[in-house]
């Protein structure tokens, strides 16, 4: 699977962007986020959110372009097995590459976090262990974001996983 820089998914995505018949928002998350936000050079694959009026034409501008690479899409700040809090588009950071029709935004560094939190696999710990460095997140920032989170799932691994993170990462 090749790796995808930021170059390579800024080319991907102008050329989606010509098969849009309308503007829509594009919310990177996950690796895709941390590679537009210059956090980590390269991402395996292509993770984004979208409003739900938006998934049905980015689908089909998608199917539309040849590209190879594998797309994961998630709706309305259902993230993984996640579900972030209502604001979470207006704490998302606007990548300045214009395009036509799409608004391109990534993940706050903090809701990519909580997110990863989830899975919490060595590819999550190791996209935490960086947004917490890069953009000097704190324990009591994890900590409140994490408990406006909602997961699909038991309740309890996210809790586990969420204390996991507060000790690994924070008391050193």
């Amino acid at each position: 699977m090749p790796r995808l820089d930021s170059r390579v998914l800024l080319n991907f995505l102008e050329e989606v962007d010509k098969e849009l018949e309308r503007k829509i928002t594009l919310i990177a998350v996950g690796g895709s986020a941390l590679t537009l936000l210059g956090a980590k050079p390269s991402t395996r694959d292509v993770d984004f959110a979208l409003p739900n009026d938006d998934r049905e034409e980015f689908q089909r501008a998608l199917k539309n372009t040849p590209h190879g690479f594998v797309v994961h899409c998630f709706n309305d700040g259902m993230i993984f097995s996640q579900s972030l809090p209502d604001d979470y588009l207006s704490k998302s950071a606007l990548v300045k590459h214009k395009m036509k029709n799409i608004q391109l935004r990534t993940l706050s560094p903090l809701d990519i976090v909580v997110t990863k939190i989830g899975r919490l696999d060595d590819r999550d710990k190791q996209d935490i262990d960086t947004c917490i460095k890069k953009f000097h997140l704190t324990k009591a920032r994890v900590t409140k974001r994490a408990k406006q989170v909602e997961y699909v799932g038991r309740e309890e691994n996210y809790e586990i996983n969420l204390n996991y993170v507060l000790k690994k990462f924070f008391n050193k």
